[in-house]
């Protein structure tokens, strides 16, 4: 049944609708939530909920609720803009909301209000156009306990843990979090993409989760234990000069200490300005998507092993 969560007048006669389509079976009152679309350039999050939700019409076994949010920011989904058009707002900087602010602080409000008390919120996320991601989930170090053994229900391939000074409190996970409301932030893909395989991925892991929480009893597929790790073990690979980007490697793959990540050059001149190098044995997770950069653009993230 698809229900307003939230909505607001805009100029010319027109309205801003969050929505969100529950599933409920059964006499169970346990809840999972699929959040996604807060950033209107992230669309893996989008197929994501399409899947999911076919593969739920089809299970007899399914007891509880699952709420289905497509678009926290259907403005910049329509104009593929990262940010809320005509307010130039991060959607995911202006958590917990307030009732009482302007029409953005107003809407995440109800949004929060909305998704307190589920028994568990996935925040799917996107890279942005420059970078692409391998299928993980960042956590707060200070709700690791917590949320470290959903983690890693979830069928990612990685579970990075930051630090607490890294961590923004106007996200909605933070805000969901403090409100003792499970919520774990995955990563994948690319944006204005859709990486089918990752989704896939993702959704294997939503049902297993779902299994784990009685909300599903039959058979659902099994998934992978994924690498954990602190912030630490994070090596970046920043650009050095401005140029054209060429990656010799593949993302998503172990490289060695030394081994030739990528090359800048120069396309007006005809040079190599650099060779990237990795600088540890470890899973490259992350990998420039977009080929131009500047100095100091991020170029990879390396997991050391």
């Amino acid at each position: 049944m698809v229900e307003i969560v939230a909505q607001a007048m805009l100029p010319v006669d027109e309205k801003y609708e969050i929505k969100k389509n529950r599933i409920q079976k059964g006499t169970s009152n346990k809840r999972i939530c699929i959040v996604t679309g807060t950033h209107g350039d992230e669309l893996e999050g989008q197929y994501v909920c399409f899947r999911l939700q076919k593969i739920l019409s089809q299970r007899d076994d399914f007891n509880g609720i699952v709420d289905i949010y497509p678009s926290l920011n259907p403005l910049g989904m329509d104009s593929m803009n990262r940010k809320v058009p005509f307010f130039d707002l991060d959607m995911n900087r202006v958590f917990p909301g307030d009732n009482q602010g302007s029409l953005v602080e107003s809407v995440a409000y109800d949004i929060v209000k909305d998704l307190e008390g589920a028994n568990l919120v996935v925040d799917i996320h996107a890279s942005n156009v420059y970078l692409k991601e391998i299928p993980q989930i960042r956590i707060n170090e200070t709700q690791a306990e917590n949320l470290v053994p959903l983690a890693k229900l979830m069928n990612v391939d990685y579970v990075w843990v930051h630090s607490s000074s890294t961590v923004l409190e106007s996200t909605l996970a933070y805000s969901l979090n403090a409100l003792n409301t499970p919520t774990l932030v995955v990563e994948m893909g690319v944006g204005l993409r859709i990486t089918k395989e990752y989704c896939h991925q993702l959704v294997d892991g939503i049902l297993h989760t779902m299994k784990e929480l009685g909300m599903l009893t039959k058979t659902v597929p099994d998934v992978k234990e994924p690498i954990v790790s602190l912030d630490s073990y994070v090596h970046f690979l920043n650009a050095r000069y401005a140029g054209l980007f060429l990656p010799e490697m593949s993302h998503d793959h172990f490289v060695e200490e030394g081994s030739l990540i990528g090359k800048i050059v120069d396309p007006l001149n005809g040079k190599v300005l650099d060779n990237v190098y990795s600088p540890c044995h470890g899973l490259l997770f992350t990998l420039r998507e977009y080929p131009l950069v500047n100095e100091g653009s991020l170029i990879g993230r390396i997991l050391e092993r």
